[in-house]
């Protein structure tokens, strides 16, 4: 987190929920989905990180109790899935046993559908964290989550050879449309991404297709093109 100048907030004293309260968060946006959603929480490991500890002086224990906030918060969040974000473990494979400690007692919390998301950060349409996937896949296949959400558009190729080591069991949400760029992807060029995915892993293992990360950093022009290039590269791939 060296970007940061200062730390996103001071631990003085035993974390609580204090004014979090997700639930009414969650609750709005059902307000006004129309229907299904998927609803987001950042990542306990990723949010100790950023945090300055002065009082449990061990990071283990700042992370854990982080975790225990935020599922004690998600429990009755009415959404019809729930998914982590994490962008701080994949330049960290060496805190994977704490962070996927911290990750499953949110999502053990929430009686539904589950999906963890994982990048490589985005920062200006700059890549913060350095590193691959295959020293993350032990880590990925300790995870209690339905389907994992992947950068793999503004990834090297042995990135998703790695991939073919995932536990059947993980549904594999496919990075298909590059949110670092401004130039917006073709529906062929979607397609085609897709077919190498389902070629190099197999039939039926990518379960959904979904942009590497967020749009925060583009306009959303872009994001609304990117978004619908997205939706007509699956429908060319299916043949629909």
């Amino acid at each position: 987190m060296g970007f940061r100048a200062k730390p996103a907030a001071v631990v003085r004293s035993e974390l609580n929920g204090g004014a979090l309260n997700l639930i009414e968060d969650c609750a709005r946006a059902a307000a006004v989905a129309g229907g299904d959603f998927k609803f987001t929480v950042t990542s306990p490991y990723m949010l100790s990180r950023t945090l300055l500890d002065l009082h449990y002086g061990d990071f283990e224990q700042l992370t854990l109790a982080v975790a225990d906030v935020l599922a004690e918060q998600v429990k009755g969040c009415p959404c019809s899935c729930l998914q982590v974000d994490e962008a701080n473990i994949p330049g960290n494979p060496e805190h994977g046993p704490l962070a996927a400690e911290a990750i499953n007692r949110v999502l053990d919390a929430f009686d539904g559908p589950t999906a963890v998301h994982f990048c490589f950060g985005n920062y200006g349409g700059q890549t913060i964290q350095a590193g691959k996937w295959k020293p993350l896949i032990e880590f990925l296949n300790s995870l209690h989550c339905d389907h994992l959400v992947l950068e793999l558009a503004h990834r090297p190729d042995d990135d998703l050879e790695a991939l073919k080591e995932l536990d059947p069991r993980l549904g594999i949400g496919l990075g298909v449309v590059d949110i670092k760029v401004n130039h917006v992807e073709s529906a062929d060029g979607i397609a085609r991404a897709i077919e190498k995915a389902e070629t190099a892993l197999g039939g039926e293992r990518v379960r959904y297709i979904n942009p590497d990360c967020g749009f925060w950093m583009l306009k959303r022009s872009i994001a609304d093109r990117k978004i619908a290039a997205l939706a007509k590269g699956r429908d060319l791939y299916l043949g629909t």
